[in-house]
């Protein structure tokens, strides 16, 4: 069952705290609650579903389904994914100017028994001279632990010099960085519509999928406005054409908000 709040307890930029900027900043995660409200959980859960359905995934396992950049393929998920209000936390968030880098749909089936283990997101990506980057991580579902939410190590978003993990072995992360190993572990629970945003550097883990219902997460990833490419192989910028100290091109990464 998936339960939401009321649209007048909407969170917005105005409404995000200093506090909570502070927390984000300091532990390189936060949750924040009802981004969306219930008639918008409704509509995207929908969209993503059919989705699910209808495309491909680009990761190649039972982890779970992928389908990147879907906000140029479905105009409904296009919606969410440049949805201002998210945007504008995200920048109070970061404090710097951002724009979109990808975004991808993550579902995990009912019963898929493989988390997806520890790993940094910012390794994986072509970016030189990022200031900031971090996603939100959308609940178009309830999210309780059974059924594959997220968990944080605090402050690793200070390590810079891990190489990417591998999201299949439980213990890459920890080989690559043995100081982390005993590291505290935050788990958030979300209800739909809830939201994580997370730094691209900070490792982060997400359970299998015990439940019979489908887990549905979208994610919207933002960089620097003045993310420039370092030429490394990504499924988003292979096709673009871009040279190495290339600014990510405004059409196929728009600033936001517009």
């Amino acid at each position: 069952m998936t339960t939401t709040t009321s649209s007048a307890d909407i969170t917005t930029a105005a409404t995000v705290s200093d506090e909570t900027v502070a927390s984000y900043r300091r532990n390189g995660f936060v949750r924040i609650p009802s981004v969306l409200s219930p008639e918008q959980v409704e509509r995207y859960r929908d969209a993503a579903a059919a989705a699910h359905e209808r495309f491909e995934s680009y990761h190649k396992d039972d982890i779970f389904k992928q389908i990147v950049n879907l906000w140029t393929r479905d105009p409904v998920i296009a919606e969410l994914t440049m949805n201002a209000n998210l945007a504008e936390i995200a920048t109070k968030l970061a404090g710097v100017p951002l724009r979109l880098w990808h975004d991808h749909l993550l579902v995990k089936k009912p019963h898929n028994k493989l988390p997806t283990e520890f790993h940094q997101d910012a390794p994986y990506w072509p970016h030189a001279t990022s200031r900031h980057c971090l996603s939100a991580w959308i609940a178009l579902v309830d999210v309780p632990v059974e059924r594959g939410c997220m968990s944080f190590l605090p402050g690793s978003h200070l390590r810079h010099d891990i190489r990417p993990a591998n999201l299949a072995d439980a213990t890459d992360l920890f080989s690559a960085a043995p100081d982390l190993v005993y590291s505290p572990r935050v788990t958030l629970p979300l209800r739909a519509g809830d939201c994580t945003f997370h730094n691209g550097y900070t490792a982060h883990t997400a359970n299998s999928n015990d439940t019979d219902e489908y887990r549905y997460a979208h994610i919207v990833i933002y960089t620097d406005r003045d993310t420039t490419f370092d030429g490394k192989p990504h499924v988003v910028t292979d096709p673009l054409g871009l040279s190495v100290g290339d600014r990510l091109p405004d059409d196929a990464c728009p600033p936001l908000p517009r």
